[in-house]
């Protein structure tokens, strides 16, 4: 007979030697290279507000970590990308008490007042993108590329009244938009280093960017079977938002089949808000809206523990 003794303890059974810590450095890391992007397209006025974007969610979580009597956990780096992402959200000329108001709303209303990190149910950052929007429409749609204003990508192919940018310029970033999704190159190169890394599976950007580049060619702007899925997929904030915003931990699905129905969802509501809505992009509301449908989709792909009746 073994000499081994067994314990019986609650899950999880399963360990890893990751710590949030670790994984939380990993992304900071995947989202250099976009941060280095928006500094050089943007200039100072982009550094000033990820500076203080970070600093003010890290504020806001030890803020109320130490109101309430909680363990200070800011040293585990999620405020600190919550505070990058909200920045990335934000337009470069956008004044520095905006983000400092992101920030707290993300922090305080989004993640703790549910519970802090993992429990949050919609992606923090792209709740204050919409809150921010909602509440102050001029600030965040007014662009600005060199200080001169101009329009997005997207806004022009939904309004027209200009002359679009070459596909060179938006892959690369050198166009108007959020201080950190206007370069595709800078954020698939963050998002080929997560997925080596093991922090993100390839399901939910591949069935995200994937579906929307179908649904544009199918559905054109003129027609359909009119689109440029290639223009598409590289303008506004979908690779932002399918590398970073989509795959949250404690939002997303659990299983690998859920994780495309979300990417799929994500996609074809990005698309029909896109071509058919009055809004030129979709990436926020699409995440937001599927992020409340996680619980039910998790419920319908979880698979069924051994010898479970239903």
């Amino acid at each position: 007979m073994s000499d081994s003794m067994y314990v019986v303890s609650s899950s999880p059974h399963i360990r890893s030697n990751d710590t949030v810590q670790n994984v939380m450095r990993d992304v900071l890391i995947a989202l250099a290279p976009a941060t280095i992007a928006s500094i050089y397209f943007f200039k100072l006025q982009a550094a000033l507000i990820i500076v203080v974007s970070i600093i003010s969610a890290v504020a806001a979580e030890a803020l109320w970590q130490k109101v309430t009597k909680q363990k200070i956990t800011v040293s585990d780096y999620s405020a600190a990308i919550t505070g990058l992402l909200i920045a990335f959200n934000l337009p470069p000329a956008a004044p520095l008490w905006i983000p400092v108001v992101g920030s707290f709303f993300a922090i305080i209303i989004v993640k703790q007042f549910f519970g802090g990190l993992g429990q949050n149910f919609m992606n923090p950052a792209l709740a204050a993108r919409a809150f921010l929007v909602a509440s102050w429409p001029v600030i965040m749609t007014t662009w600005t590329v060199d200080g001169v204003a101009s329009a997005t990508a997207l806004g022009i192919l939904k309004e027209g009244g200009a002359e679009l940018p070459g596909l060179w310029n938006i892959f690369i970033g050198n166009v108007g938009g959020t201080i950190g999704e206007t370069s595709a190159l800078a954020l698939l190169i963050g998002g080929a280093y997560l997925v080596y890394k093991k922090v993100i599976s390839i399901n939910i950007p591949a069935s995200y960017i994937g579906t929307v580049f179908v649904m544009s060619w199918i559905f054109g702007r003129n027609g359909f079977f009119t689109g440029d899925p290639v223009y598409e997929i590289f303008a506004g904030g979908l690779m932002l938002g399918a590398i970073f915003m989509a795959t949250d931990y404690s939002s997303s699905p659990m299983t690998p089949t859920g994780q495309i129905i979300m990417g799929v969802g994500c996609g074809i509501i990005t698309t029909v808000i896109r071509v058919y809505g009055g809004y030129p992009e979709g990436v926020s509301y699409s995440i937001l809206l599927m992020n409340l449908a996680v619980p039910l989709i998790d419920q319908y792909t979880i698979p069924k523990a051994f010898g479970e009746v239903k």
